[in-house]
């Protein structure tokens, strides 16, 4: 049995690993490049307005949809602040270096256009499900906008979509941070035993996600709207303490993020490649731009124009990467636990806390990734369930909240590295239609782009 798991988390890891070699990083980084030059940096002109439309200035309750703008922004910001900020950027690092975080930001700033595009379209190119109801997102994108010869990209981002957003490797973080945190110190579990409390774990975070997944993308946004500004101002709060206590080490680090992205000296093998690799690969799986995901959650905001949920859905990598990632790769380099700690994945940012704040970084971070792991499984819910709906009818989409609440207990007590790898593959499977789809359209988002912004008043770009 351990024999056929070894190598099945084996097989796992080479399937993330091929799928993400150069021609995805191709398609995500030379799509977002495509973006910015074709809309002629239309998008980062534009932040100013973006603001304006998140602080609800042209919400309009009767147009179609089901979340207003800032739900829908807190909804994939509970998806994308989360796990991949605290533990995908430590990955990042111990995999590829402190020169791994720029090639992170070079992500997010592509990042910015891609959702941009993709964010827009899934708004201009809403479809109906089975039942008559307005839905947007990638499958609906391609069905709409490029025809029904492109179905078969259509079903392979839905089914893509259905493990991808799978909540087991939030699970996984909480549960082994709460086992570092409380049950191997308090005596509840050993480093050799803790299956049984994994396991209760895993059952009770499947109870309390099930309380508001059960109540769709509505209750999900009203949560995540409370969840996400205070969640992010904790999380931001206790690591610029850590930064302020370290502040004379941060201008060496930053130089070094800057030269170790591109002699790949601190990574594994000193090969540049793998440090642009891995930190595009985690910088997708941080902003998620061009994955899809972003697009099935403001596919659901309440507007008639397209270009407004595209501006606001492209602040996204600039909260999440540019700012969150960021401070907490600083935060790990800077207490030089990245040099003196084997650890991986949360608890290499729990070792930074507790260098930190000695005794209370344990408990200080618990309560972080607590509250992230919760956000993002309530919104990943939602990807999976409108991808279920479109492929067997939105009359039996409500089936996959049980199996979302089931893999939650399996998280709890799987491996990282097969956990890891097998999100990181369906991800990478769902960029490719999205990506393509969006290329493909991006001629329509500039269309509709010069139209709105020539009816808005100059004012309103100033203001």
């Amino acid at each position: 049995m351990h024999s056929a798991l070894k190598v099945i988390e084996k097989s796992l890891a080479a399937f993330a690993d091929w799928i993400w070699g150069a021609p995805l990083l191709i398609v995500l980084l030379g799509g977002g490049i495509f973006f910015i030059l074709y809309s002629r940096f239309l998008p980062f002109r534009y932040f100013r307005h973006a603001i304006n439309i998140l602080l609800g200035k042209y919400d309009d309750p009767d147009d179609p949809g089901d979340i207003n703008h800032f739900q829908a922004l807190s909804s994939a910001l509970a998806a994308t602040v989360g796990m991949g900020n605290i533990s995908g950027t430590a990955i990042a690092i111990f995999m590829g270096g402190p020169g791994a975080l720029f090639w992170m930001w070079v992500s997010a700033t592509v990042g910015i256009a891609t959702k941009f595009f993709t964010c827009t379209l899934a708004v201009l190119y809403r479809g109906k499900d089975s039942q008559g109801k307005l839905q947007g997102g990638p499958m609906y994108v391609i069905r709409e906008g490029l025809g029904k010869a492109w179905k078969p990209l259509a079903v392979l981002f839905a089914l893509a979509g259905l493990i991808g957003p799978l909540p087991i490797f939030q699970a996984n973080q909480l549960t082994q941070i709460l086992r570092d945190v409380i049950y191997i110190p308090y005596g509840m579990a050993t480093a050799q035993a803790h299956f049984t409390v994994d396991f209760i774990t895993g059952v009770v975070l499947a109870g309390l996600v099930s309380i508001v997944i059960f109540g769709g993308i509505k209750r999900i946004g009203r949560v995540a709207s409370r969840m996400v500004p205070f969640m992010v101002v904790l999380y931001v709060g206790l690591v610029l303490v850590i930064l302020a206590m370290n502040i004379e080490e941060i201008p060496y680090y930053l130089g070094l993020i800057v030269t170790d992205a591109f002699t790949g000296k601190a990574a594994a093998g000193g090969v540049v490649g793998s440090v642009i690799v891995t930190g595009i690969r985690r910088g997708a799986f941080s902003n998620e731009a061009g994955i899809g995901t972003e697009a099935l959650a403001h596919g659901a905001a309440k507007t008639k124009e397209p270009v407004r949920e595209g501006l606001v859905a492209m602040l996204g990598p600039a909260i999440d990467t540019l700012i969150v990632c960021t401070m907490t790769a600083l935060a790990i380099l800077v207490t030089g636990v990245w040099k003196t700690s084997e650890a991986n994945g949360v608890t290499l940012t729990l070792d930074a806390f507790n260098a930190a704040f000695a005794g209370a970084g344990s408990l200080l971070l618990g309560i972080c990734v607590l509250i992230f792991s919760l956000s993002s499984m309530l919104t990943y819910s939602y990807y999976g369930y409108k991808c279920l709906g479109y492929l067997i009818g939105a009359e039996r989409q409500g089936l996959y909240n049980y199996l979302y609440v089931i893999t939650i207990v399996f998280g709890s007590v799987a491996s990282l590295k097969a956990v890891f790898s097998l999100i990181d593959g369906m991800f990478a499977l769902m960029a490719i239609p999205t990506m393509v789809s969006s290329v493909l359209l991006a001629p329509k988002v500039m269309e509709a782009a010069r139209d709105y912004f020539s009816r808005i008043h100059t004012f309103d770009m100033q203001d």
